[in-house]
Order: structure tokens, then sequence, then C-alpha cells
């Protein structure tokens, strides 16, 4: 499977490379394609280090919206403000059967702490303003919005945590739900369509805040029973 990622050589791009690139061949995406082109490299050079032989698949780079053509799986690891601008452009590129993923908390800080930007401005999900700009809507999913970048780039910890999963599609949610459990220690729960993305974004900056006034070090989520 072909793994693209838009705004992949932050530190969420450079996990999910680590994590499924055993198996996957995983573009790291960015508006300047040379260094989408170093940060896979390097990534590349670390999974060499970490797995050896075992690392059979494959790390490149490439521009934000050329990566989209050749992408299976599309994670949109980008700003909620870039989100219509963004979609404008892969929706003349992006291949009619690619999954579109979006991992993206619409928030912002203020006195009281992080707050959620549609409730706060009574504006759309980021999943569902990606839906309204990259048709069809069965495509979109929402996920991974509750991981630590800096456990999922440790990639001999488990997370042993959970992520909820939300889209309209069952076939495409079992897709990510099996890429998901890829990662070590993380829990696909499937939480809806993707009408409830608004309840698996707000999550974020209530961790945020919670570990800021509990002084909690890369919180997570996981579901007991």
């Amino acid at each position: 499977m072909r793994i693209g990622i838009i705004g992949g050589t932050g530190g969420m791009g450079e996990g999910f490379a680590l994590r499924w690139c055993q198996q996957h061949n995983v573009i790291i995406g960015s508006r300047d394609a040379a260094r989408a082109t170093e940060s896979a490299k390097n990534y590349s050079n670390i999974a060499n280090t970490i797995y050896g032989n075992r690392f059979k698949a494959s790390i490149t780079g490439d521009e934000n919206i050329s990566l989209s053509s050749q992408s299976d799986i599309l994670l949109l690891s980008i700003p909620y403000d870039t989100i219509i601008e963004t979609c404008g452009k892969l929706k003349e590129v992006i291949n009619d059967n690619c999954i579109v993923v979006s991992p993206i908390v619409p928030m912002t800080r203020t006195d009281a702490g992080f707050a959620y930007i549609p409730v706060e401005q009574n504006s759309k999900s980021a999943a569902e303003l990606v839906a309204d700009n990259l048709p069809p809507r069965t495509r979109i999913l929402s996920a991974f919005h509750t991981i630590s970048e800096t456990k999922l780039k440790k990639v001999d910890m488990s997370l042993e945590a959970d992520t909820f999963l939300c889209g309209d599609d069952h076939a495409n949610v079992t897709i990510l739900s099996r890429l998901v459990s890829e990662i070590k220690g993380l829990r696909p729960i499937y939480l809806g369509p993707l009408s409830m993305s608004y309840q698996a974004e707000i999550l974020t900056p209530m961790i945020l805040n919670a570990a800021k006034k509990n002084k909690l070090k890369n919180p997570g989520l996981k579901l007991v029973e």
C-alpha cells in the first residue's frame, strides 16, 4: 500500500513513516519537494538502523500535491485554516479510490487554556470541512487526533492507546483499522459516521489542558472495561 503524508516533514510524519515503512511505501510531502526528499532520506536512514534487513518497503519524498496522485491512503497533516486551499488543489489530481484521513484538530489557545475552534466560532469540524471540499464524502475518514507525537516517533515504544475512527464507508474504515493495528499498542475504536468526528477532535484540547494543569507527560487515551 502507498501511504502519502501531506505535511509529513514534522514529527507526526516521521513517526508514521517509521511505524509503517516495514510493510508499506510511505511518501513524505512538503510544499518544498527538496525538503520532503531530504526528510525522507533522513527517515530512511533511521529505519535502516532500526530494522536492518526488515526494512523492505520505502520512504520517499515529494511535493504535497504531486504525491496525492501516487497514494492509496492520504494523511492530511495540515493546519485547519489551510483545508479549503489544500483540498481545492488535491481534488484535481487525487485518485478516485484514494482514502483520505484527517487527523486535523482545530484549536486555539485562550486565557483559560486550549479551546476547540468549532465550538468557539460555531464552525465545522475539520473532517466535515475536508469532506465538503474533497468529495466524495465516502473517501474521508478521521483518526489519530489524540496520539502523542513524541511517543509515535519512539518506534520501540508501545503506544498503549486508542484512536477513534469516524467514517461513512465501512469498507474504508476496515482498511484504516488494519493500518492502525499495525502500530504497536494502538487500538482502533470506531466512533461512528464522519459527522461524529467533532467528538474525537475535541479530545485533543481537553488532553492538552489536563496535561498542563496536572503535569502529565505525553498522555493519551484508552478505553477500559
